[in-house]
């Protein structure tokens, strides 16, 4: 069953959309205000989620913002207002619908249901899966190039990504560091690096619980470094 959060306000509307959603099979959470209705939905798994503009709080524009810098779900937008400014500013943002009020409930059953197949369809397509590392907590999809510390979403430069991943791809290994700079700064070294000391303590800060005592990116002196498993 499709679970859907409805961020709205005004309480007769949120209830109204929810009795013909549940009509038509669909789980629906309300939240009323802006700021608790972020935080559900960047915290829990919905399927679809249905913002009001104009909310206390924080606004329906920004809740949107937030949630498509995480998730793919889709958003549909619901305002009284008609200004098509507003509705540039809402897709812009990420959202995949802007329903104007008043509307026909059975006309946003029927939004909800179509952008639900069409993402039902491009997760189900056959693309093929992310090129993935895991070890002990951390994620690193090779094909996205992002990165998860124990589920959270870490931001990494672009020699930093190459730098980790070239050593995760790699355990246990030791590197000097003049190995490294030439891997991944594809250049002899020539004096240069302490690049690569100061990349491997930007990482360490990411990664590290204690960057004094790593548990990921050991330090063999002397030689270099190695990824531990």
């Amino acid at each position: 069953m499709s679970r859907i959060l409805i961020v709205e306000d005004e309480v007769s509307i949120a209830e109204l959309e929810k009795d013909y959603l549940e009509l038509s099979g669909f789980e629906v959470e309300i939240e009323s205000d802006g700021m608790n209705g972020l935080a559900r939905a960047l915290a829990e798994e919905f399927d679809l989620f249905i913002l009001d503009l104009m909310l206390p709080g924080i606004d329906g524009f920004e809740i949107c913002k937030q949630i498509r810098e995480k998730k793919n779900t889709p958003i549909l937008m619901v305002s009284a207002k008609k200004d098509d400014i507003d509705k540039i500013r809402g897709l812009g943002l990420g959202a995949d619908d802007y329903v104007t009020k008043p509307f026909s409930p059975s006309e946003l059953v029927a939004r909800v249901k179509a952008h639900l197949a069409r993402y039902e369809r491009l997760i189900a397509s056959n693309v093929p899966e992310n090129d993935t590392i895991e070890i002990r907590g951390i994620k690193i999809d090779k094909t996205a190039r992002r990165v998860w510390i124990n589920g959270e979403e870490k931001p990494f430069t672009t020699k930093e990504f190459d730098l980790l991943t070239f050593l995760a791809e790699n355990p246990n290994h030791v590197f000097t560091k003049e190995e490294l700079f030439r891997e991944i700064w594809d250049m002899e070294s020539i004096g240069d690096i302490a690049t690569v000391t100061v990349h491997i303590k930007k990482i360490r800060e990411k990664i590290e619980l204690n960057t004094n005592k790593p548990q990921y990116i050991e330090t063999i002196w002397g030689v270099g470094y190695r990824f531990k498993l």
